[in-house]
């Protein structure tokens, strides 16, 4: 077990960037391996997630080598070879993707680790099967997951989401780009959209709109240079520590401003939280910003409501950080879906605060944090495996102007493997790596 050790924070002025975002990297991958072509991809996750995506990417046939700082895909032209067992680690978005993808295409065992194998695959494989696929999940409706070659075509499907999940969406929608007819995805609620953007740069024959996502069969065309933007949820973190933090400023350079995840950037100006945007521009297909966020402003709670989750559900642990510190009641409704994620989510982050004493309460759906009490630092927590309950930590220990150890930390690494040397440049003294 590996322990990540902070010391106290201190009020800075700096300027970070961010890795390159998870989601976006997953999907510049995987669509890239699949497309015909060769692609460079500029400023990827380096995180042990996204690597799980690359050696599927070869496993598949893909061609896939470093470029100096960048990662060239060579295409399997929609073509994947049979793969044997694909581990996943601990990638969910790893693992539905290739769901989608191999659908009608190829076949492989999908599997991960103890935590993955928890995780829920049946709601992605029950709609694949409508499609016509071989997609077989355990009876529990977890991995591993077999998938094998389709005895005839797919068949397009008009598929309505119980819930919005833009994990279910692209695996449909890459099933579909080899399925007779429409694929058209519906969603109760907005999603992220990065796997259309992404498609439609590609030359994908799709319709998209805020609620509804259709594709045809289509033939993907490698993007000569795909630059993935820094990754907003991470800066979630930074941001909202440094708004706790008297006295701080911290810019943040070529963040992702895509509006499907700009929901967390509003929350915090929405708390009072000097937070401003500028050079917003549009790089290749993904909207980018700067983002600077000033500590010491006076800091409000408010509620999140079931139609704001989905836009913000990585984004609700920091969130939740800065609420301690915020006056008032901070209430998230409709979240039900943290439950499925790295760790029960709703579950870690309730301890992760009560171990700060805070006050807080756990509900079906979400939580109610009850903020602006003098926040007691442990001398240790736990991520209890999952990366941003780590992060979480991070921003409670700057809040508390304590040192922290956070044990079980090797997990961090699975989004954003420099976050150590990060964290010291933005908020501790003494410790500023180039």
């Amino acid at each position: 077990m590996t322990s990540l050790r902070l010391g106290a924070p201190v009020p800075r002025h700096a300027v970070a960037r961010m890795p390159g975002d998870k989601s976006i990297s997953h999907r510049a991958v995987l669509l890239a391996a699949l497309a015909h072509g060769t692609t460079i991809v500029c400023n990827l996750n380096a995180g042990d997630d996204v690597a799980r995506s690359l050696r599927a990417a070869r496993s598949l046939g893909a061609g896939v080598e470093t470029a100096d700082d960048d990662m060239r895909i060579v295409g399997i032209r929609g073509d994947p070879r049979i793969a044997g067992t694909i581990d996943c680690g601990n990638s969910g978005t790893t693992m539905r993707m290739l769901m989608g993808l191999l659908a009608g295409r190829g076949a492989a065992v999908l599997d991960g680790d103890a935590a993955l194998r928890r995780r829920p695959m049946e709601r992605v494989a029950e709609p694949l099967r409508r499609m016509g696929a071989d997609v077989r999940a355990t009876p529990g409706g977890t991995a591993p997951v077999r998938v094998r070659l389709a005895p005839r075509p797919l068949r397009g499907i008009d598929y309505e989401m119980p819930v919005p999940s833009a994990q279910l969406q692209s695996a449909l929608l890459l099933a579909g780009l080899d399925a007779d007819g429409m694929t058209r995805v519906r969603s109760p609620l907005p999603c992220r959209d990065h796997t259309a953007r992404l498609l439609q740069a590609m030359g994908a024959r799709i319709q998209s709109s805020a609620l509804s996502v259709a594709v045809e069969r289509s033939r993907l065309q490698a993007i000569e240079r795909l630059e993935v933007p820094g990754d907003v949820s991470a800066a979630a973190f930074f941001l909202c520590a440094a708004a706790a933090m008297p006295q701080s400023c911290l810019r943040i350079d070529d963040v992702g401003f895509n509006p499907t995840r700009s929901a967390a950037l509003k929350a915090m100006q929405a708390m009072g939280a000097a937070l401003s945007i500028g050079n917003e521009r549009c790089a290749g297909f993904e909207p980018r910003a700067d983002v600077t966020i000033a500590g010491g402003s006076e800091l409000h709670n408010f509620s999140l409501d079931p139609q704001d989750v989905p836009n913000l559900i990585d984004d609700i642990p920091a969130l939740c950080a800065l609420a301690a510190v915020a006056q008032g009641r901070f209430q998230v409704r409709g979240a039900d879906e943290l439950r499925t994620k790295e760790s029960d989510r709703i579950a870690t982050i309730v301890d992760l605060l009560a171990r700060f004493g805070v006050g807080v309460t756990a509900t079906r759906d979400g939580l109610v944090v009850s903020g602006g009490a003098a926040l007691r630092a442990p001398a240790a927590v736990s991520t209890h495996g999952d990366h941003r309950i780590g992060m979480m930590a991070a921003v409670l220990a700057v809040a508390a102007r304590a040192p922290i150890r956070i044990d079980d930390a090797e997990c961090i690494g699975t989004s954003f493997p420099g976050f150590k040397d990060a964290w010291a440049h933005a908020f501790l003294a003494g410790e500023h790596p180039a």
